[in-house]
């Protein structure tokens, strides 16, 4: 009787080793992911501020029409004004995308084009880095061994930034009129 006591008090020792193995591994992992998808919230975050910086540079030049003009700067103020009271950031930032896709792009000069569709193809980057990260937080997240020990602690959950990419043809080219640049040879 006393063998089968320890033989059971051995196991039942070895099973909460595991779990607090497995916990443990698991909350690293989450604390990993959590830094993971503040860094890319604040990347995000950058290159949106860049794009709405570029749109100010495209409003600014005089080949602009004034009323295109307007409304970038208009959409600039509105995506600023949803970042400072935690509005519908998500409406604001489409709004600015699609005033910058009506915007004429034929005669912008050539360091504001190309500073636009930088700024452009950096957000639709970081907005895919963002939901990535967020999307492999939610899968550890919810898992049964963190949901039931509540591993997550209080840190909250990230979430997704949904916005329309832009269209292909008007800001992902790059102008055909632009010298190109030299590669630089691998190290």
């Amino acid at each position: 009787m006393t063998a089968l006591l320890w033989l059971l008090g051995a196991a039942g020792l070895l099973a909460v080793v595991w779990v607090g193995l497995l916990s443990s591994g698991r909350v690293r992992r989450l604390h990993r992911l959590h830094i993971r998808s503040d860094a890319a919230a604040a990347g995000l975050e950058s290159a949106l501020r860049r794009r709405a910086a570029a749109a100010l540079a495209v409003a600014a030049d005089a080949g602009t029409p004034s009323t295109r003009a307007e409304a970038l700067r208009a959409a600039v103020a509105r995506t600023r004004t949803a970042r400072s009271l935690d509005g519908d950031r998500e409406s604001a930032e489409n709004l600015l995308g699609r005033a910058l896709a009506a915007a004429g792009r034929e005669a912008l000069p050539p360091a504001v084009l190309e500073e636009l569709v930088d700024a452009e193809q950096l957000v639709i980057l970081a907005r895919r880095v963002h939901n990535d990260a967020v999307r492999d937080t939610f899968a550890l997240r919810s898992r049964r061994l963190v949901r039931w020990l509540q591993l997550a602690g209080t840190a909250p959950m990230p979430a997704y930034f949904e916005i329309a990419d832009a269209d292909a043809g008007v800001t992902m080219a790059a102008p055909a009129h632009l010298p190109e640049r030299p590669v630089a040879p691998p190290r």
